[in-house]
């Protein structure tokens, strides 16, 4: 079953702080607003944008969408 981005994401939640992956997660976890039933790109790619600081970050998320994207086949 595939997951949303937001709950695959926290699979990176934990790892070593040096990781950008487990700051950006943990920053996907303390952001309430964070849309977190969404599973479409422009949707989060453009609340990144408006709403990133140093963990939430763009180049971050294009990472984790590539990797999210080659794990779901979508």
């Amino acid at each position: 079953m595939m997951k949303t981005f937001y709950m695959y994401v926290l699979t990176y939640r934990g790892g070593a702080w040096s990781d950008p992956k487990a700051r950006f997660a943990e920053a996907c976890f303390e952001d309430h607003s964070f849309p977190k039933n969404s599973s479409n790109f422009e949707e989060l790619s453009l609340y990144i944008e408006m709403h990133g600081d140093d963990l939430l970050t763009i180049a971050t998320f294009d990472e984790l969408w590539e990797l999210y994207v080659e794990k779901y086949n979508l």
